[in-house]
Order: C-alpha cells, then structure tokens, then sequence
C-alpha cells in the first residue's frame, strides 16, 4: 500500500469515527432517559479542543513519534468507547468516559493533519485530495448506521441504539492498529523551546493583531455560540419531526461540504474575504428560520434544504476564515495562527453555546419527554436571531484589508 494510500485510510476512517456518533448519540441518550443532559456530548467535545492544543505542544509535537501517539491515542479511545453504553445507568459516568473520550480524540486531529503534510512535497495541491477522504468517511458513517445497521435493528431505528457508538469504537481500534503501519513522522518540534503563549497562539496574535483581525475573532466566537444548537439539536429535532434514517438525512451536509469546496476559488475571487465570511453567517440565519417555519407541520423538503446549506454554512465561514488567519500570518506564526482560531470557534464558542443552547432547550423541554413541534419552531428562532445580530454586527465594525479584500484563495 502506498504513503498516498496509507494517509487516504487514516483519514477516511478518522473522520468515520467522529462521524458514527457525533450525529446520533443526542438520540441514544434520549432514548435512554438522559433528554435533559444530551448537551454535555457537546460540551466535553470543545473541551478537549481546547485542552489538545496543550498535549500537542508539551508533550506530543516535541517526544514521541507521530504515527505511535496516534495508534496509542485511537486504542484508549476505542477502550473508552466501548465503555460507554455500559454506563447509561449512571448519567455523570457516562458524560466522563465521553469527556476521557474526547480527550483522547481531539488530538488526533492535529496529528493526522501533521502526519499528512509531513509526507507529501505539494501541500496545496496534495493535501485536500487525502483530506477529501474524510469527508467520505463521515458520509459513509452516516449511511452506514442508517442503512447497514437499521436492517440489525428491527423496530427501531439504529439511531435509537448503542450500535453507533459500539461503530465508532470498532473503526477507533482498527485505527489504531493500522497507525501503527504508517510512515515514520518523528516529532516535529523535537529539541525547540515551547511556551504557554506560543501553544494558545498569543504571540501569533500580537504580530498579526489588528482592528479587522480583532472583530473577525470576536465575531467568529460569537457566531460558534448559535452554531452549537444545530450539531447538538438536529437529530433530536428530525427525530420528532418523523423523519427516517436520521444520520443518512445530516450525511446531506457534508455532500454539499464537498461541493462548495469545490466552488470557493470562483466565489473567492469574486466576492472576497468580507462577503464571503457574510454569505457564511447569512446561511446559518437561513439554516435555523428554515427549520423554525419546517417544525410546525414537519415540511421535510424545508428541513432538507436547511441541512445542504451545510456547505455554504461551513465552507464559507469557517473554510474563508482560515483562509483569511492564513493570509494575515507569516511563516512563523502561521500554525499558532490557525490554532488559535481553532481554539476560539471549535473551542471556547462551541463551550458556550453548548451550554447555552442546553439550557434554554431545557427550559422549553420543561420536564416533558421531547419538544412539541411548535415548541421547535420558536426554539429554531432564537440561534437564528443571534446569528443574524451576529452578521449586522460584523457587517457594520469589520473593513478589509487591502491584502486580504477580494484576494484570491488558494484551492481549498
């Protein structure tokens, strides 16, 4: 098998994993009595974004080689997975194994990106041909739990199920295993001072800090706020909107994640850094209207729509935005660059609003077994008015820059 080969693998199957429970298990915990506590999923996750950038410094980037952290990491993982339905007894248990889960997890990200770059001469040209990969692999998760693993599961939807996670468990080992057998990455920051500041991209922020930068960052925390409530609400909301294959129907996402990829060099050139990061934030306001006037009557064809805004949602806030970090960096500072903005959306936005979201989802629940759907369509409003503040907000404070508005990207 060849290097190509090996890291298209390890990418399809990393983002498999994510894939298989990140969008089912708010069901699987509803359907277990834990309706109430379904954020801390989502709220565990950004935790370990924020403390992976830490491991990765200290510990990971500077001792040990890449290829055997990442087998070791993705086997605890897999041990922790497969621990977790065992533990649906007890709700505080379980929500710790996710968070040791998570913990284990989360660097991986960094790691098999590292692994990748590390091992291919044309990052630009390379690198989004494996990274695609993953793409696949959270779809195939997707259509694997609705259409594979449904037909085990007579009665009841695989969603329902621990099966998802016993997936993500299995493909985790299998990972794990087959780190083992990828190219040699020593660590890449062997033998280099490292700080505090450097890891949370403090220094990267006082050379590229600017009054556009500055209003970027803080409208992106913002915005990761209402962005929490679709990853951890949409599955419940289609749940009981009646709608069938619920982890097939989100996998429509990310389909249309690959296919605006595929646009943004022509949107890119034409719209430029401010507009494009507008369009974004524009398509999460329509995403959650679209759901509030879908809920009352479940007009799935609205529901559908709301979910392939998923590319212009993703690609043209989050995609642009590293674009942006990347062209406002020197060489220097261009990873402590991106981690930061990684640190502060997926990070402490997502926290936030994971938190933020449960607790006024709760409120509504008001110790009923699940939402009306009209209870739905006001719920929907809420992130979808504080995206659009977002958007008015950004649109008045943020100017481009010269080296940034209208330039062209590099292909995604």
């Amino acid at each position: 098998m060849g290097v190509k080969t090996k890291l298209s693998v390890m990418m399809f199957l990393q983002f498999f994993i994510w894939g298989a429970w990140y969008t089912t298990v708010a069901v699987y915990m509803t359907q277990q009595g834990m309706g109430t506590l379904t954020h801390w999923p989502y709220t565990v996750n950004p935790i370990a974004a924020i403390a992976a950038p830490f491991f990765l410094g200290l510990i990971a980037d500077r001792y040990f080689a890449t290829e055997k952290v990442l087998g070791v990491l993705h086997l605890l993982g897999a041990a922790l997975m497969f621990s977790v339905p065992q533990a649906t007894g007890t709700p505080s248990v379980f929500i710790l194994l996710l968070l040791l889960y998570n913990l284990c997890y989360m660097p991986t990200l960094g790691l098999s990106n590292s692994l990748a770059f590390h091992h291919i001469q044309d990052q630009e040209k390379q690198f989004p041909m494996i990274r695609v990969f993953g793409t696949i692999g959270w779809i195939v998760a997707g259509l694997f739990i609705s259409f594979v693993l449904g037909r085990m599961v007579p009665g009841a939807p695989a969603e329902q199920t621990a099966l998802p996670l016993y997936t993500a468990a299995t493909a985790s080992a299998v990972l794990g295993l087959f780190s083992f057998t990828l190219p040699h990455t020593p660590p890449r920051a062997a033998g280099q001072k490292v700080s505090i500041r450097s890891i949370i991209g403090l220094d990267a922020l006082a050379q590229v800090g600017s009054r556009p930068f500055y209003v970027f960052i803080g409208a992106s925390l913002l915005l990761c706020i209402p962005l929490a409530a679709y990853y951890n609400f949409t599955q419940i909301f289609l749940t009981d909107a009646g709608v069938k294959n619920i982890a097939a129907t989100q996998t429509l996402g990310q389909v249309s994640e690959v296919l605006f990829m595929l646009l943004m060099p022509f949107f890119f050139v034409r719209l430029g850094v401010k507009k494009m990061l507008m369009v974004g934030m524009g398509a999460w306001v329509l995403r959650y209207l679209l759901f509030s006037l879908a809920a009352p009557s479940a007009v799935f064809w609205m529901i559908v729509i709301g979910i392939l805004l998923h590319g212009v949602c993703y690609d043209f806030f989050f995609v642009t935005g590293q674009i942006y970090v990347d062209k406002k960096s020197t060489p220097g500072v261009r990873g402590q660059a991106q981690g930061f903005l990684v640190l502060v959306t997926y990070g402490v936005g997502m926290l936030i609003g994971a938190q933020i979201a449960g607790n006024v989802y709760n409120r509504f629940l008001a110790g009923a077994p699940k939402l009306t759907l009209d209870q739905w369509a006001s719920f929907w409003l809420l992130p979808a008015g504080f995206a659009a503040g977002v958007l008015v907000l950004f649109a008045l404070l943020f100017r481009s820059e010269r080296s940034t508005a209208g330039a062209g990207a590099p292909a995604p």
